[in-house]
């Protein structure tokens, strides 16, 4: 595109009534390039009534040849269209680089009213019935287009002026202070407030609430940094407050520790928090200033999740995705961030989590088959900022034996800091001459694709190893495996006998995982079996644990050693050993569900976790440490998903004070733990229940929450494993188009059953089958249709699938079905490779009476689809 927008001086009234709003945009566009048009993203539901193009700068060939400043004409205008959304204004004349020109429109749009996209229209009751209305936006993904006319892509960034006419008896709140406040002419009743100009930002950015909300102050005091002493404010309805009270503390301890960590302010002079009622979306709004939250998630006393989404807003303003399809911020640094942010405020909440768990995120990131997200922003931020720390550290090794020759703390730092992946050690042993020989490369985690550039990174490597005989290890390190110098292998000699392991990277030291040849592997699955088990640290037995399944998982390992690895657990207690279990669970799980092997992983699991599951339930007490209730709830929630019959048999006895309820929708008497093993593995007159619940769930009730709902429905869609179930619900929200059902309520079923077998394979059946009539009800709403199409191209698993896809170029990009076909065809070698070894070692080690029910199983159970 040849412009770019610098400004957008946009002013807003969403109090015209009729569930409209007025408004009225002047942008400030440059020309970078030739050309005589202007391209503008605009929804076609936003009905632009008047449009005026004034010049405002001549390019530079014409300022420097001194002409004079030009009337530019508009020739005509392109409207969007249901598949388009481009607002295109034709001009007379060819505009060259450098020209600038402001672009003023008036528009009327429709305020949202069935859900929190766009700009949006609620209401919440207070105790006495009485209905309070408020509007609130919500931009992401490209829902600024619906609101204004912009160019809606997060590359764009850009000033924003805002404006916004308000009842007077609301406050308004966006990303900056209000920097005046005047009547509105003719209107007593209305007040025009005028925020103060943002620094540059995307549209998605830009926030506003008109509200009668009311604020708490926290009364720790925020430190100064930059020279400016940020204002945090949490807002709630008044009834609410109460309930986040302790919020706004909370809030200060955070962003002091984040300023001091990133050695800057948040840049606004402002951070104003907000609990939402009947907030959709999951994860809070991130916009720069101003962040909306459930009310739910804001009343937590966790602080790592608060943390999370500060953060999450905090450097999402220097990592911004190109477009939409790039990840915003890479998940794994915010965790990071959010866990040594936790760790020093409220150690506690983080114990049995850190350092193992926190750094697990980080493992599933790096070892993604393509880079993450651009990082480029925070981790320039980052670099810059330590290097005075290196070159500290460099004067102090100066003169030591600590690096070897030719090593520097700032060449050391640089690939691990610079780049997106972590190296794997592999240790092969000689045992006949008593070598050790240590080599490194990238490690992948998924299989790479056949267009993922090949990398070759080598990182210099700290060594640190412990034998058999001597279980303890010495810092600082004596061995590094450099990439330098040559050979780029390392070997070692005489360090254990043939019959000791031995263990590189203990405690996780440094961040990468390590792999052994079969004979050690096996030593140390003996070892760890025997009863010097707990001579080996706690943290070395979760590393050794959770490197071996997810070396497994991508290739590197045989299944049977990492099974092996798993046979010490009936006998282990500690938390932070079985921390990774539950990871790896849930990972293995998902990738076998839908196979013959998954019934008997699932029978593994009822037989590992039934011995933990009771001892922890013999002493339950009121002051108990978190990490036990944590590892009790864990530990039964997935024996609840394997189908534990004690498990199953309570959640059903819970659900039926819910069942034979006189009054189901005035509230839940039920405790959610208990829902997912219902509609799991209940009956259909169970789950049918459950949907009733969510269709007749009551609105704008001071006694429901929203959330509630959610969950409902979220589990509805996630649990079962009957397909009927599943195509009974797409059926009714679908093809029956039952008005209970919003467009966010859809989203939200196609995003859980894309994640399970048993779901996006019935979703892709039914999608196949119903095509042009979720097209048409679908194609004109961007996200959700794009979420349509992408559990299509996710879902086939089948020639028909292949050939649906190939069919329909027009609705799924062909560059979709190259990559799902490559996708395929990997799952499928993964199978081919793994699946048989899982087979074989689950036959030989599950008790004789759990092969005998799932066989028994197998051969009785009928699945009978339910009539619609």
């Amino acid at each position: 595109m040849g412009i770019v927008p610098t400004s957008y001086h946009l002013e807003l009234q969403p109090f015209v009534g009729n569930d409209k709003f007025k408004g009225r945009v002047k942008i400030n566009v440059t020309w970078t390039d030739t050309s005589d048009t202007i391209t503008l993203n605009v929804h076609p539901h936003l009905h632009i009534t008047n449009y005026n193009v004034r010049l405002t700068e001549q390019s530079f060939e014409e300022r420097e040849k001194g002409r004079p400043m030009m009337d530019v004409n508009v020739a005509r205008v392109t409207l969007p269209n249901s598949r388009k959304t481009w607002y295109t204004i034709h001009l007379e004349q060819m505009l060259k680089n450098g020209s600038s020109c402001e672009v003023d429109l008036n528009f009327i749009g429709n305020l949202t009213t069935d859900d929190t996209r766009g700009l949006f229209r609620s209401e919440y009751l207070d105790s006495n019935g009485t209905k309070h209305p408020f509007v609130a936006t919500y931009l992401r993904l490209d829902y600024a287009q619906s609101v204004f006319p912009c160019m809606d892509q997060p590359l764009y960034k850009a000033n924003f002026k805002l404006s916004v006419l308000r009842p007077k008896n609301m406050t308004a709140r966006s990303n900056t202070p209000v920097e005046s406040s005047e009547e509105a002419n003719g209107e007593s009743d209305l007040i025009w407030d005028h925020f103060q100009k943002t620094p540059r930002m995307s549209t998605y950015q830009l926030a506003l609430i008109v509200s009668d909300f009311e604020s708490i102050s926290p009364t720790q005091e925020i430190n100064e940094i930059d020279g400016r002493k940020l204002e945090i404010r949490v807002w709630a309805r008044k009834e609410y407050l109460e309930s986040l009270k302790d919020v706004p503390d909370k809030v200060v301890k955070i962003m002091n520790y984040l300023q001091e960590y990133f050695n800057s302010s948040i840049v606004l002079p402002k951070l104003d928090l907000m609990a939402i009622p009947s907030f959709s979306f999951a994860r809070a709004s991130d916009s720069w200033g101003l962040m909306f939250f459930k009310e739910s998630q804001l009343s937590s006393s966790s602080v790592w999740n608060t943390a999370y989404e500060l953060i999450y807003q905090w450097i999402g303003q220097y990592i911004t995705p190109f477009n939409w399809s790039d990840a915003p911020v890479n998940k794994a640094l915010n965790s990071f961030l959010a866990s040594m942010t936790t760790i020093d405020i409220n150690p506690d909440e983080m114990e049995g989590k850190w350092p193992m768990t926190t750094l697990y995120s980080l493992y599933y990131e790096f070892g993604k088959y393509e880079p993450f997200s651009r990082v480029g922003g925070i981790r320039n931020v980052a670099t810059s900022a330590k290097n005075d720390i290196y070159t500290q550290l460099n004067n102090v090794v100066n003169g030591t034996d600590i690096l070897p020759a030719g090593l520097t703390i700032n060449s050391i730092a640089g690939p691990w800091t610079n780049r997106d992946r972590v190296p794997l050690v592999t240790v092969i042993r000689d045992y006949e001459v008593k070598a050790i020989t240590l080599s490194q490369k990238v490690f992948l985690r998924e299989a790479p694709r056949a267009t993922t550039p090949k990398v070759s990174y080598q990182w210099d490597i700290p060594i640190v190893m412990m034998t058999q005989e001597k279980l303890e290890f010495q810092i600082p390190c004596k061995l590094w495996l450099t990439r330098r110098n040559e050979p780029k292998n390392l070997t070692l000699y005489n360090i254990a006998g043939e019959n000791e392991f031995v263990i590189v990277n203990p405690e996780e030291i440094g961040m990468f995982p390590v792999n052994y040849d079969s004979c050690n592997w096996k030593m140390l699955s003996q070892f760890l079996q025997g009863p010097d088990r707990e001579k080996i640290p706690v943290l070395t037995r979760a590393k050794l644990l959770h490197d071996s399944w997810n070396l497994a998982y991508c290739g590197d390992l045989c299944f049977g050693i990492a099974l092996n690895m798993t046979l010490f657990l009936k006998e282990e207690r500690n938390h932070v050993v079985w921390e990774p279990v539950f990871m790896m669970i849930d990972h293995i799980g998902r990738r076998i569900e839908g196979s013959d092997v998954y019934p008997k992983f699932e029978a593994y699991i009822r037989t590992l976790l039934k011995p933990l599951y009771e001892e922890l339930n013999k002493t339950i007490e009121p002051n108990e440490p978190s990490w036990k209730t944590h590892m009790r709830g864990m530990t039964k929630n997935f024996l609840c998903r394997a189908g534990y019959e004690p498990c199953v048999k309570e959640a059903k006895d819970q659900y039926k004070k819910w069942l034979f309820d006189e009054d189901p929708d005035k509230g839940n008497p039920v405790a959610n733990e208990f829902i997912c093993p219902v509609f799991k593995w209940g009956t259909e007159e169970e789950w049918e229940f459950g949907l009733h619940r969510v269709i007749n769930f009551p609105q704008n009730s001071p006694e429901r929450k929203r959330n509630e709902r959610t969950y409902l429905l979220k589990s509805l869609a996630g649990c079962p494993k009957d397909t009927y179930k599943i195509e009974r619900l797409l059926n009714v929200t679908i093809l029956h188009q039952n008005e209970n059902f919003t467009d966010l309520d859809i989203h939200l079923i196609f995003v859980t059953l894309s994640s399970g077998a048993t779901g996006y394979t019935t979703l892709y059946n039914f999608l196949a089958d119903n095509w042009d009539i979720v097209k048409q009800r679908f194609e004109d709403k961007k996200e959700l249709w794009y979420r349509i199409v992408e559990s299509i191209t996710s879902a086939f698993t089948t020639q028909k699938g292949v050939k649906f896809c190939a069919t329909h170029p027009a609705e799924i990009n062909l560059t979709d079905i190259m990559i799902q076909e490559a996708y395929k065809l990997e799952r499928k070698m993964w199978n081919e490779k793994n699946l048989p070894v899982i087979d074989t070692w689950l036959m030989e080690n599950l008790p004789k009476e759990e092969l005998e029910a799932i066989q028994a199983s197998m051969t009785t159970t009928t699945t009978t689809p339910m009539a619609n």
